[in-house]
């Protein structure tokens, strides 16, 4: 590409200690200001106290208002993926910021997993790592599938017309909504809003009649990205302060696989909260509310002044 623009917002002064959040699939980092996550954590007297910290919140290649295939070279945009994110944050962090040292890198779901790649691919850039919903493992099972369900919605929908769509293609709302209910809720969650079929009928019914503002190519070219995510051998790399956070729910990061504990035992300084599930939680997205682990990000940031 003769350019390519990478979008970010920031909370707090420049001269603040920085502080780089990452967003989740086909999010923002404008969209992570709200109350359950900036409203509990950016506040005075808060974990990330903003008249402290300089928080960087970039939109990843692909989404938001970075650059994207929706912009108008459909798919004729260059096919990326987390590596690809990781290095145009970090040419942010350090060419155009100036920014030399990181105090916490924190990211939650496809943040979460270039969290885990920004650790090793710059393990003496930051203090603190924070990856949250997200395991250092290749991008399989359940988590996979589903992706490749979303990618194949909307290449197998004649509407798509190989990107050349004049509408948004009718699958891919459909398959959004599908997605978010297989893999985001949990199950107590999803019971405590969907106790009787008529319940559930009406949060399935509000979710398939609402406006879809997405885009197909966007949205396909950001599942596609994550299909070679695989940290798993540059685990002795990192030097920061890990601190991983998962709930026990998490559909897409199951709770019963043993990963967690062979990390502990590679990276010398690292630990885990795991968020107890609960009919308050709502299973991956339950990392969204920041509520559930703001203390463990504060002990944290103590331990290491």
């Amino acid at each position: 590409m003769a350019m390519m623009k990478v979008h970010y917002t920031t909370v707090g002064e420049p001269t603040g200690i920085p502080v780089l959040i990452l967003h989740g699939t086909t999010g923002s980092g404008n969209g992570m200001l709200n109350p359950a996550f900036a409203g509990e954590l950016f506040g005075s007297g808060q974990p990330l106290d903003a008249s402290k910290y300089f928080i960087i919140l970039p939109d990843a290649i692909g989404t938001g208002l970075s650059s994207k295939p929706s912009d108008g070279l459909r798919t004729r945009f260059p096919r990326y993926n987390y590596a690809d994110m990781v290095h145009a944050q970090h040419r942010l962090i350090t060419e155009h910021l100036g920014i030399q040292r990181l105090r916490v890198v924190l990211g939650n779901s496809m943040g979460g997993m270039q969290t885990w790649l920004w650790a090793q691919q710059y393990p003496t850039l930051m203090d603190i790592a924070v990856p949250m919903a997200s395991l250092p493992i290749p991008m399989s099972g359940r988590n996979w599938m589903m992706r490749r369900w979303m990618i194949d919605s909307i290449r197998r929908d004649p509407e798509w017309n190989n990107g050349n769509y004049t509408a948004q293609p009718s699958s891919l709302a459909f398959a959004t909504s599908y997605f978010a209910a297989m893999t985001n809720g949990g199950n107590q969650g999803l019971m405590k809003i969907a106790p009787t079929t008529v319940a559930a009928d009406a949060w399935l019914d509000a979710r398939l009649s609402a406006p879809f503002l997405g885009d197909a190519n966007d949205h396909l070219y950001q599942w596609e990205s994550s299909k070679d995510y695989d940290p798993s051998h540059g685990l002795d790399q990192i030097q920061a302060k890990l601190l991983i956070i998962n709930s026990a729910d998490d559909e897409r990061n199951p709770s019963e696989f043993d990963v967690l504990e062979s990390v502990m035992r590679r990276i010398k300084h690292a630990r885990t909260f795991i968020i107890p599930h609960s009919f308050e939680t709502i299973g991956h997205g339950t990392t969204a509310l920041a509520k559930f682990w703001k203390h463990a990000l504060a002990k944290e940031l103590a331990c290491y002044p």
